[in-house]
């Protein structure tokens, strides 16, 4: 059966990008009528929060994400002990003790006679007790997991055929020297114990990839089908790391955001199937195919989620924004035909309250020096409230009988005067809400 996770450290909140694993792996998983997990990777106490495992769950709730199950790596650290063991016993796994400035200075060395930074694996050459002597010196050291130095392939998801060769890579760091487990193992673990089949992430983890299928394989487990998917970038291609901070699920949210925008814009950025609004999160599943994402650095701009939130707005009903019209002060007996006329008419549900204003307490008149004479004789065959459907049209053809005005000279200036907008909605839906028009006066 298929089976994926998203794994997020409860370090900070979801933005942007971490949430393009979290929707592949879901999307995968639905699709094949598979599991999804959600595993929290809490291997650090210092930096995990609760808050922060709380605001995850909430923020993938929000968009509709479910999981079948939920993991905590923290509560599973016997069972990385126990896979460190193993890799001990099988002389896979060996402790190095230098300093961050020993190795800073090989690094700088190797790159200096032209050589890749790899660690040199003195630590294979210590004696026990050197080992002991460089114990009591400088205290416990790091477990690094001795590589096969031969070539490592895989058939990427995205990405196609990969072949890395080991002998490049610097033998990992499993377990720092405090003893807190890193997650390259607690990952491998987690995989191979809870049959995950299929892991999609950013193709910032290729060479962890190429490093994970040793430790699996040495561990006798299966090896995973993997996918790395692009990183994203700003508008004009620039770095995006630097305002993820700025792009969290919870601020989008803040700012109006609809969940099936999100899920819309991010199921096909980056694929070569165009960008379109789906109303279900049945229809992203049924449509989703890995095989269709590229590798190229793909281009997020948090701008187009706002005309696919009005657009998501569009199709939504009185029961669905309901609260929402509530909370502004519009009536019961006003709620159908205030949302029939805003919904076409807004951005987010935050717009909501302008139009209500507008309702209520009427516009400051927007009227040209040309038109005061014009709009002035206008106000005079005005009704007085309450108005009708009727009353646009039955106004209009009496200013245009009385003045001679018509098309865009007669319906311009009067919009403008009774909304203070060039633009809006049919007036005809407008009239029968306004509790005043300003422009009278």
């Amino acid at each position: 059966m298929t089976t994926t996770r998203f794994a997020p450290s409860p370090t900070g909140y979801l933005h942007i990008g971490n949430l393009r694993a979290a929707l592949m792996n879901f999307l995968i998983a639905r699709k094949a009528g598979g599991t999804f997990i959600l595993r929290i990777d809490d291997t650090d106490p210092e930096r995990s929060k609760e808050e922060y495992v709380d605001a995850i769950k909430e923020d993938l709730e929000w968009l509709g994400l479910h999981w079948d199950k939920v993991e905590r790596q923290s509560l599973r650290l016997d069972r990385y002990a126990e896979a460190a063991d193993r890799l001990r016993e099988m002389g896979r796994f060996y402790e190095a003790f230098e300093t961050p400035t020993e190795l800073d200075l090989k690094r700088k060395k190797q790159l200096n006679m032209g050589r890749p930074p790899v660690y040199d694996r003195a630590a294979l050459d210590l004696s026990e007790a050197e080992k002991d002597k460089l114990r009591a010196e400088r205290g416990n050291g790091v477990w690094r997991f001795k590589l096969d130095h031969e070539r490592i392939e895989w058939a990427d998801g995205i990405l196609g055929d990969i072949s890395i060769d080991a002998a490049s890579v610097s033998d990992p760091v499993l377990i720092r020297a405090d003893g807190q487990v890193l997650y390259t193992i607690a990952s491998v673990v987690d995989d191979t114990e809870m049959g995950v089949t299929d892991v999609v992430r950013g193709s910032d983890h290729v060479t962890n990839t190429a490093t994970q299928i040793q430790i699996i394989q040495a561990l006798g487990g299966t090896v995973p089908t993997f996918a790395h998917h692009s990183l994203l970038t700003g508008p004009q291609g620039e770095a995006l790391s630097k305002r993820l901070g700025t792009l969290a699920l919870r601020d989008l949210r803040a700012r109006g955001v609809e969940p099936m925008a999100v899920l819309s814009l991010m199921a096909r950025l980056g694929s070569s199937d165009p960008v379109e609004l789906r109303t279900d999160i049945a229809e992203i599943i049924e449509g989703f195919d890995i095989s269709r994402f590229g590798s190229a650095p793909t281009k997020f701009d948090e701008e187009d989620l706002f005309p696919l939130t009005a657009n998501v707005l569009q199709h939504k009903s009185l029961a669905e924004v309901k609260e929402a019209v509530a909370a502004v002060g519009v009536p019961d007996d006003l709620a159908e035909p205030f949302w029939m006329m805003a919904r076409d008419n807004i951005t987010t549900l935050a717009d909501l309250e302008g139009w209500w204003v507008l309702c209520r307490d009427g516009a400051d008149p927007l009227i040209a020096d040309e038109d005061k004479a014009f709009i002035g004789e206008a106000m005079t065959l005005l009704p007085p409230p309450p108005y009708t459907a009727d009353t646009w049209k039955t106004w209009t053809d009496a200013v245009k009988e009385k003045t001679g005005r018509k098309g865009k000279g007669l319906f311009m200036p009067l919009r403008k005067a009774v909304t203070g907008l060039e633009r809006g909605p049919e007036m005809a839906h407008l009239m029968p809400l306004l509790q005043v028009v300003r422009a009278r006066g």
